[in-house]
């Protein structure tokens, strides 16, 4: 059966924490991607928050982050959007050349490259859409009651 979870958060980084443990334990899964559900979704959902936070709201308190999180079939998405202008990924520089390594900026990005098995941004740049693949027969989201 297909699920889904919405919802909105202040942007305050302080909310970050709670959310994702909100998100991750009303998702479970067989024990072949319980590790990847813990590890690396909690991480990359951890990165876009923090990303949507700081450089999309640009800190602005009036401005809020909205996540969806959907399982459907094989799949769990989950898509952070802010209220910012937006940007460019593609512009973003790689974290892992020589050059770049002391510089601030991309290493969120490029941990959820690595740590799912996709990433999609949308056109104006201002929503991220994490799937990390799960086996279909196992899976399952409690339903939310927040």
């Amino acid at each position: 059966m297909d699920r889904e979870l919405v919802f909105e958060l202040p942007n305050d980084l302080q909310f970050i924490e709670e959310a994702v443990e909100f998100v991750v334990h009303r998702c479970t899964t067989c024990e072949s991607v319980a590790r990847k559900l813990r590890f690396n979704f909690r991480v990359c959902l951890t990165e876009a928050l923090a990303n949507a936070m700081i450089y999309g709201n640009r800190r602005d308190p009036s401005k809020r982050v909205r996540v969806e999180v959907f399982v459907q079939g094989n799949r769990l998405r989950a898509r952070v959007t802010d209220q910012g202008d937006g940007f460019n990924p593609n512009g973003v520089p790689d974290p892992t050349v020589p050059a770049n390594l002391r510089r601030e900026g991309g290493r969120g990005i490029f941990l959820m490259r690595k740590l799912m098995d996709e990433v999609h941004f949308n056109e104006r740049g201002n929503a991220v859409t994490l799937v990390l693949l799960l086996p279909d027969s196992h899976t399952r989201v409690h339903e939310a009651s927040a």
